[in-house]
C-alpha cells in the first residue's frame, strides 16, 4: 500500500479484470465505503477473444477522502 505525505491519506493501487472488480477490491482492502474513496483509473480492461474480460486487466488508484474538512 502506497501512502502519499499529505494529510496521511492512504491510496493504493490496485488491478482485476473489470474496473468495478478492482473498485470492489480496493473497498474491502481499505475496509470502507465506495462513496469514502476517490478512484482514478490508469488502465481500462481490455476484452480478450470473443469479448472474454482479462486480456488485460484494468488497473487504478484509490484514494480515501478526507474525513476532516480544512477550513470550517
Amino acid at each position: 500500500m502506497n501512502t502519499a505525505d499529505k494529510n496521511h491519506t492512504a491510496s493504493i493501487e490496485v488491478e482485476a479484470s473489470t474496473v468495478e472488480n478492482a473498485i470492489r477490491k480496493a473497498v474491502k482492502a481499505l475496509h470502507v465505503n465506495r462513496d469514502d474513496i476517490d478512484v482514478k483509473v490508469l488502465k481500462e480492461e481490455k476484452k480478450g477473444l470473443f469479448g472474454m474480460e482479462g486480456a488485460t486487466r484494468a488497473k487504478i488508484r484509490v484514494t480515501v477522502k478526507s474525513s476532516k474538512s480544512s477550513g470550517s
